[in-house]
């Protein structure tokens, strides 16, 4: 998470680090709290080498980030994140 903090700071999304901080700290929170038998989508083939599944987590109007995961029985690896604002991934708008 530290890098998505530089990320985030860097290009002017927040103004204060500490800001930045509490706006991953939520994200932190929903994925904690995120019940991983619903609301979970099979992710696109041409996307498979960041997960098998995904999940969407609205921050906001504007943004809505996407976290990509692998299970095995009971154990979720989360192993990517991405956001709305990326063109990279048009297949998840």
């Amino acid at each position: 998470m530290k890098e998505l903090l530089e990320i985030l700071f860097h290009k002017n999304y927040f103004g204060f680090k500490k800001d930045a901080r509490l706006y991953i700290q939520e994200i932190v929170f929903f994925i904690l709290k995120f019940n991983f038998e619903t609301n979970v989508r099979a992710t696109p083939k041409s996307l498979k080498k960041y997960g098998a599944k995904y999940f969407k987590y609205t921050a906001n109007k504007r943004t809505t980030w996407y976290i990509f995961f692998d299970q095995k029985e009971n154990n979720f690896l989360i192993n990517y994140i991405l956001n709305n604002h990326t063109n990279d991934f048009p297949e998840l708008m």
